[in-house]
């Protein structure tokens, strides 16, 4: 029953939108359904580290020392601030979409993912109060921790999976010239805005 409770609370939380789906819907809408599934596979696998650093008490040493929170809070914020005036310059200069993305680019794609997934120090205080509250008494704590990050991470996935083939379906609109450089804009000033407040947020 707990672990039924448990994905339907990791399903929630993967259809808020943050700065997964922002960088995930970029890169889909960019360059394909490819480069979307590098994106979550990068993000997904800061998810999972981040799952396991909770399970073994490392993400406790982060929110306990200031220092490490405010640099990683501050490297995020940087990674986001620049993913977005990047975003904001393609669509200036009217980039086109890279059709077959080369094996560089889908490795950008999932480096893009995992790097704002593991610079967002929010990301290891959540699963620090997310995953705890669904182990039963008397289960062994971190191997429970454990698979509930492992479950977090293919809900996860599910979700994003769904999401990238919607966009793919709608990409001969989305792909259009004029559309494309107003939903590169919008992902600009998005994440923009999201690196100014990470950087500004408070504990």
């Amino acid at each position: 029953m707990y672990l039924l409770a448990f994905v339907g609370a990791c399903f929630l939380v993967a259809m808020v939108p943050g700065v997964s789906t922002a960088v995930i819907l970029r890169q889909t809408i960019r360059s394909g359904r490819g480069s979307g599934v590098a994106a979550t596979l990068g993000n997904e696998t800061g998810i999972l580290l981040w799952g396991l650093a909770a399970a073994f008490g490392l993400s406790a040493l982060l929110v306990a020392s200031q220092v490490a929170y405010d640099v990683m809070r501050v490297t995020g914020a940087i990674v986001l601030v620049v993913m977005g005036a990047q975003a904001l310059w393609n669509a200036r200069r009217g980039t086109p979409p890279v059709e077959g993305e080369a094996v560089a680019g889908l490795r950008g794609s999932y480096l893009s993912g995992l790097g704002t997934c593991l610079a967002n120090p929010k990301a290891a205080v959540f699963a620090m109060s997310f995953l705890p509250p669904f182990v039963p008494a008397g289960q062994n704590v971190p191997l429970t921790l454990v698979t509930l990050a492992v479950v977090w991470v293919l809900v996860d996935t599910v979700w994003y999976g769904l999401l990238i083939w919607t966009v793919a379906r709608a990409r001969d609109f989305l792909g259009r010239p004029a559309v494309r450089r107003r939903l590169e804009q919008i992902s600009g000033v998005v994440l923009i805005g999201l690196g100014v407040r990470l950087v500004l947020d408070a504990r």
